[in-house]
Order: structure tokens, then C-alpha cells, then sequence
């Protein structure tokens, strides 16, 4: 799950991406998914049949999106809402580079979803034409497809603020001195999901959840013409992967999930974002011994205890004047909380912050401040935060009253105070949700599913290990491979032989151990300069 700083302001209705289509008419049969039969079940078949005769008119992509050829680009028609199938409908963004092997080699197109809600799988295929060799012979076998979410990027995007007024810094430090402090950020929240209702509209915002977006993959299957789905999911990328499987596990050939959202029904989502806060805590002090370890390197401080207080030391320098104007706690957190999230991002963030107490102030405020000027990356990221927002708040029931958060955030930031009010804020919009909230679907194993391969690291701060433990015990026969002792999000684009090998000769060979595997954790990073 992607975390981002959350900024609540209601803006102008805008217009809206959504195609009025054929009026409504009666369709018969069933999903035959193994599940009771909805009328969701019913427009998906309806969806997908159509799709399947249509296909997908492949072409170079626009110039303007920034991917170049040989990856293609083109776009599948789904219906805003399942249960009306001949009602108004939006257009799915897709893209693809087919298999670099022979024809007999091919095995059907792999499908990706990074993660969010909000991510844009776009990017997949390139993994292919920059030749990444974690992915160079899974690549013979399957065109790599990537694809932009309901809601995303170049699939309708929907938007809750205006980009620019998004963006603007500071924003006040989401940690909170008193009780006008909270009442203040009570109000940006409410603010925010009017906001979201307001400029995306209740039609669309309604229907904004994973259940849909999986009827949506399972759309884009049918157009490509694949009788079933190879997936590689990350992140909540894993969960969309999981509610697709229920729902249609006779669809599924071959499945990897990376780094796992806690399926179970009573945890999404306001509990997995409290867990959340737990396990970002602990990353947070794995970094400070990192940082600690180097301080040859940089200088922060010989041990963990002596990096938090620099921490602490600069979060009270940004909140009594923001760094360059611009910077305060909220700006600082976003920058550092990428640490705990990624291992890369460890000798980045040390490294700024190292630049920053030799006095290179400009150092922090450019990984930092906004950049009013780069309004398409402005747009992307109040986008991507505007699809975080709606997904959780509309995909299941969020407490209602102030003092079920207030009780619950303020007991948990004792203990651990690196995320767990900004983390708040950026959920409490679920709080005032202006369109009816959904009930998540019951994960488990439908008939026909094969075995599912599960990735986790032990360590892992965004998608704490007990999720993958849930979902390997929800997916009968279905392999983990845990990462001991590592946490860095996302793993199977690491090197690690121990996982790589295993992820290629699934996708390839189909093959899968007859145990759960344990892998040493992959090698931890290095500073450049030491």
C-alpha cells in the first residue's frame, strides 16, 4: 500500500471522462464462479464477451505518455458500474511488448499492478525493452502487459483537489499539539471527501472499489484474448490479485503476489493501516541502525539513539521555521518514510539528510519541496492520491466516529510516533465518505484455482508479514517464499537467486516446491562513498 501526504480541499466539479452507452436491458445466465450469482456476475460476462469480440486495436503509443516503441498501446471499454453492462462505460488504458522468444516459446500475456490503489502498471513492458535481467526469460515466454486502474493515470482519472493547491507546501505537521490541531485537520479531511464526491461525482466515486477493478482485469483478459490470467501483483497490487482469484479462480493459469495486503474482511482497511503504523515503526529503526553503522559516511550520528534525536532535532527546526519556506515535518516525512519503505531509498535519504547538517540546505529542500512548475507531476500525484482515497474508503466500512480514531491513533503514536498520525489524516476522509461503503469480499479458494506462489519479506513496513501468513492460509496449496530478516517493499524485483529463480521457472515451468521456502534476505545496501 502506497502512502502519500494528504492535502483536503474541496475544488470545482470538473467533467467528467465517463461514456453514456446502450440503455439498460435484461441478460441472462451466471457467473459459474463457484459464488452466489449477482448482477455484477452477470455484466462482467456480459463485458468480457464483448471485449473478447472487439480485441484491442494495438497501436504506437502518444507521444505524450512516454513510452516508446516497440511497446504498443491501446484501450478496453468497461462498464462504470457491473450490474449495468449496457450502461455508461470508460476506457482502460493497456499496454504491451510481446514475448522475446519464439512463437512455440509463448505462454500468453503476463499482466502487473504495482500496487496503491493508484499505481499505473504502465512502465511493466519496459522492464522488458530496458533488458532486466531478473525478467529476461520470463520475458521469452510472455508479452509483458501493463495497464492503468479505473480511475488512473489514462483510465478516466479522477481527482478530489486541484493538482497545484494539492501540492503547496507546508502543510501543517501532522503530528498534533492540541486538540485545535486535530479539529483542523478533522475539517481538511471532511473537506477532502467532499472534494472527491464533488469532482469525480457520486456515479463514478460509487464505483470505485478492487472488486471492480478485478471484473476490469478480467475484462482486459477477454480482449486480449486469453482464456486465462498470468498476474504479478505488489503491494495492494496483492489484494486486487486475491479478490480477482475469488472471484474468478477457473480464470487464473499462473499468479505471483509480492509483498501482501491483509485479505481478512475485518482488516481492510482500517486495521491494515493501523498495523501499518507498527511496522513502519520498526523499519524506521532498522534504517537508524543502518545510518548509525555509517556514520563514517555521514555523519549523523554513531548510534540509533543519537540518529533519532537528529530526526527529532530537525522535525522541531522544520515546524518552528519550514526550510527554505517550503519544508516542514509533513514535507520532511515524505521524503523520509521512503527509507522504512524501500532499501534503495536508504543511502538517498541518509545522504540528503547528510548534505543538509553540512549545510547544503538546497540539497533537502529540492528532495522535498513541491515543484509548482511540473503541473503533469503535480496532477499524477493528486491523482494517485485521489484513487488511494477512493478505493479504501468505498471498497469496505470505515469507523464513523471521531473517537474511535482519536482513542486508536493516540494510543498507538506512544509507541510508535514515526507514521501513525500522518497515516491518520490521510485515511480520516473514509470517516465522512460521501457515497455508500462497501463490504470487502470474503478471500478464499474458489474452484479451479491453481496453486498461488506468495512472496514476503519478514521485515516488510507497508504490508506487514502476518497479511502474506492470512493469505497463504485463505489460498489452499499455495507456496510462500519468505525473505527472512530483510523488509524491503516489493521483492521480487530485487536480486535475490533464492526468490528470482523461483519466481522465473513458476512463470516458465510452472514449477513450484512441494514446502515453503525460507531465503536469506538479499544483500543489504552499501554506501557509495564508504
Amino acid at each position: 500500500m502506497r502512502r502519500t501526504a494528504v492535502l483536503g480541499l474541496t475544488g470545482a466539479l470538473i467533467a467528467g471522462t465517463v461514456v453514456a452507452a446502450a440503455p439498460q436491458t435484461a441478460v441472462a445466465g451466471g457467473a459459474g464462479h463457484g459464488h452466489h450469482v449477482n448482477a455484477e456476475d452477470v455484466g462482467v460476462r456480459v463485458a468480457a464477451a464483448r471485449a473478447a469480440r472487439a480485441g484491442i486495436d494495438w497501436a504506437a503509443c502518444p507521444a505524450d505518455w512516454g513510452i516508446a516503441a516497440p511497446v504498443q498501446c491501446g484501450w478496453v471499454t468497461v462498464p462504470v458500474d457491473y450490474a449495468k453492462p449496457y450502461g455508461r462505460t470508460i476506457r482502460i488504458a493497456v499496454d504491451r511488448v510481446g514475448n522475446t522468444g519464439t512463437a512455440a516459446e509463448r505462454q500468453g500475456a503476463l499482466i502487473y499492478n504495482p500496487g496503491g490503489p493508484g499505481g499505473s502498471g504502465m512502465r511493466f513492458p519496459l522492464r522488458v525493452t530496458a533488458k532486466n535481467p531478473i525478467w529476461t526469460a520470463t520475458a521469452k515466454a510472455y508479452d509483458f502487459v501493463g495497464f492503468d486502474p479505473r480511475g488512473v493515470g489514462h483510465s478516466a482519472p479522477i481527482s478530489c483537489v486541484d493538482p497545484q493547491e494539492f501540492v503547496k507546501a507546508p502543510k501543517a505537521d501532522p503530528v498534533p499539539d492540541s486538540e485545535a490541531d486535530k479539529r483542523a485537520q478533522r475539517k481538511l479531511a471532511a473537506e477532502y471527501a467532499e472534494g472527491c464526491k464533488e469532482r469525480t461525482g457520486a456515479a463514478m466515486l460509487s464505483q470505485m472499489t478492487t472488486p471492480n477493478t478485478a471484473r476490469d482485469l478480467d475484462v482486459v483478459r477477454a480482449a486480449l484474448g486469453e482464456r486465462k490470467l498470468n498476474y504479478l501483483g505488489v503491494s495492494y497490487g496483492t489484494y486486487l490479485g486475491a479478490v480477482y482469484a475469488t472471484l474468478f479462480p477457473g480464470h487464473v493459469r499462473r499468479m505471483v503476489v509480492d509483498s501482501v495486503v491483509n485479505p481478512a474482511r475485518d482488516q481492510i482497511w482500517y486495521q491494515n493501516n493501523l498495523d501499518q503504523d507498527v511496522a513502519f515503526q520498526g523499519r524506521w529503526d532498522d534504517w537508524k541502525a543502518w545510518v548509525a553503522k555509517y556514520d563514517s559516511v555521514y555523519h549523523i550520528g554513531s548510534t540509533p539513539a543519537k540518529v533519532q534525536a537528529q530526526w527529532e532535532r530537525l522535525r522541531a527546526t522544520a515546524k518552528a521555521h519550514p526550510i527554505g519556506g517550503l519544508v516542514g515535518p509533513n514535507e520532511l516525512l515524505g521524503l523520509f518514510q521512503t527509507a522504512p519503505y524501500y532499501d534503495s531509498s536508504w543511502a538517498t535519504v541518509a545522504g540528503v539528510w547528510s548534505q543538509y547538517l553540512a549545510g547544503n540546505t538546497q540539497a533537502l529542500v529540492d528532495a522535498t519541496a513541491p515543484d509548482l512548475s511540473d503541473t503533469a507531476g503535480n496532477a499524477a500525484a493528486e491523482n494517485g492520491n485521489a484513487v488511494y482515497t477512493a478505493v479504501e474508503c468505498t471498497d469496505a466500512k470505515w469507523p464513523r466516529d471521531w473517537r474511535t480514531w482519536d482513542r486508536d491513533n493516540t494510543r498507538l503514536h506512544a509507541k510508535y510516533p514515526f507514521l501513525t498520525w500522518a497515516n491518520a489524516w490521510l485515511n480520516l476522509p473514509c470517516a465522512t465518505w460521501g457515497v455508500p461503503q462497501k463490504n470487502p469480499v470474503e478471500v478464499r479458494t474458489g474452484h479451479g484455482l491453481p496453486r498461488v506462489m506468495i512472496v514476503q519479506s519478514t521485515r516488510d513496513a507497508a504490508t506487514p508479514y502476518p497479511g502474506a501468513v492470512e493469505l497463504h492460509q485463505r489460498f489452499k496449496g499455495s507456496l510462500m517464499i519468505t525473505e527472512k530478516g530483510a523488509g524491503s517493499h516489493g521483492v521480487t524485483g530485487l536480486v535475490n537467486p533464492c526468490i528470482n529463480d523461483r519466481v522465473t521457472g513458476y512463470f516458465v515451468n510452472g514449477s513450484l516446491d512441494r514446502h515453503d521456502v525460507t531465503c536469506a534476505p538479499h544483500a543489504a545496501p552499501v554506501p557509495a562513498t564508504s
